[in-house]
Order: structure tokens, then C-alpha cells, then sequence
């Protein structure tokens, strides 16, 4: 489900009907293209590994920094973006300094260390949804809002003709810094990185 949902999108913009037959999806895809654009920023209960490894009966899964004060055994995680016998739901059965270990299933065929790229996610149980909390729905509308009106009119930056001044690109970096007052409490600062 999308923070920001399509009938919200439809009111703001007062499209009313006029997207239901012709582009059912279109605007749902811009509903997902701001989550995608918003939800990586904000503090998540995930983390992600740079490598993996597995036996016949074992995965290992390896990070780039130590991960014994985050997992435990006995721990319930969801394995998303690695390669089969990796992904899925997986109960962690041996936590290392930078490593964690639990069982795969289908007899897999077993293979040495390698990277993992783009990394994988390794997520816990998540504490809040992002899409109840009312600043993080604003700026995931606000995202929205600017995807679809970049789509409709994609030379929405314009110049003026008399003063030169360029206005903003509404795809610019400057996207997620004009709704970042309404996300700092929640920014990862993971991703504040550069």
C-alpha cells in the first residue's frame, strides 16, 4: 500500500474521473514512484548485507559492520533483494560479529563467499507505519503531486523572458529537500550521509 493513496492524489490534483478508464494505473504508479523517492530516507528497522554464503542446510548472510547488538537468535527477519535460498521470512540461528546464520531450505546447491549486489535487506519488525503518521503522508502527497504535474508538463522549470530567472526543476535534487522539514524527525541517518 502507498503512503499517499490514489483517491488523495485525485482530490489534490481535482482530476476527479478523469483518469479511471483511460490510465487506471498511472496514477497508482505515481503513488508508488513518491514512496519509492521518500521511504528509502526514513529510519527503517532493516539492515543491509554486502555478502552471502550457504551449505546444503545454512545461509549466512555477512555486513559491513557488527551486528551483535542488532540481532539475536531465535530472531525473526524478513530476507528481501538476495538470491534464492536467501530471501523469505527466516528465524536466525547463529549471530557472528559482522554475520548472521539460519536455515535454508530445498537442499540448495552450496557456494563460497560472494557480494551481494545491490546489497541485500535484512529487515526486523517494523514499530510504526509511516503511512499513519500525518508529516510523512504530507510530503509523500507533496512528492506525488510534483511526479505527476513533472509528467503532465515536463517542462514545468520555465524561464522568464524579461529577468532570465530560471525556476526550479520539479525533478531536481532539490525534490526530498523541499518536504524535509516535514521528515526530519523520522530521516535515517544513515542515508544523510554526503
Amino acid at each position: 500500500m502507498s503512503t499517499t493513496t490514489v483517491a488523495e492524489l485525485k482530490a489534490v490534483l481535482g482530476v476527479g474521473t478523469l483518469y479511471d478508464s483511460s490510465q487506471p494505473l498511472m496514477l497508482q504508479e505515481v503513488c508508488d514512484a513518491a514512496d519509492n523517492a521518500l521511504l528509502p530516507f526514513l529510519w527503517m528497522n532493516e539492515n543491509y548485507n554486502i555478502a552471502h554464503s550457504n551449505t546444503t542446510t545454512e545461509g549466512t548472510l555477512y555486513f559491513d559492520i557488527p551486528v551483535e547488538d542488532i540481532f539475536y537468535v531465535g530472531q525473526s527477519v524478513t530476507v528481501t533483494k538476495n538470491s534464492a535460498p536467501f530471501n523469505g521470512t527466516k528465524t536466525i540461528t547463529g549471530v557472528g560479529n559482522q554475520s548472521i546464520t539460519f536455515a535454508v531450505t530445498g537442499s540448495p546447491t552450496a557456494t563460497e563467499y560472494h557480494p551481494t549486489i545491490p546489497y541485500g535487506i535484512v529487515s526486523g519488525v517494523t514499530q510504526n507505519t509511516y503511512a499513519t503518521i500525518p508529516s510523512v503522508r504530507e510530503a509523500s502527497l507533496m512528492i506525488a503531486v510534483d511526479i505527476f504535474q513533472s509528467r503532465q508538463a515536463p517542462s514545468s522549470g520555465g524561464v522568464t523572458i524579461d529577468g532570465f530567472q530560471p525556476s526550479p526543476y520539479r525533478m531536481g535534487n532539490t525534490l526530498l529537500a523541499r518536504v524535509r522539514a516535514l521528515l526530519a524527525p523520522f530521516l535515517d541517518p544513515r542515508s544523510m550521509v554526503g
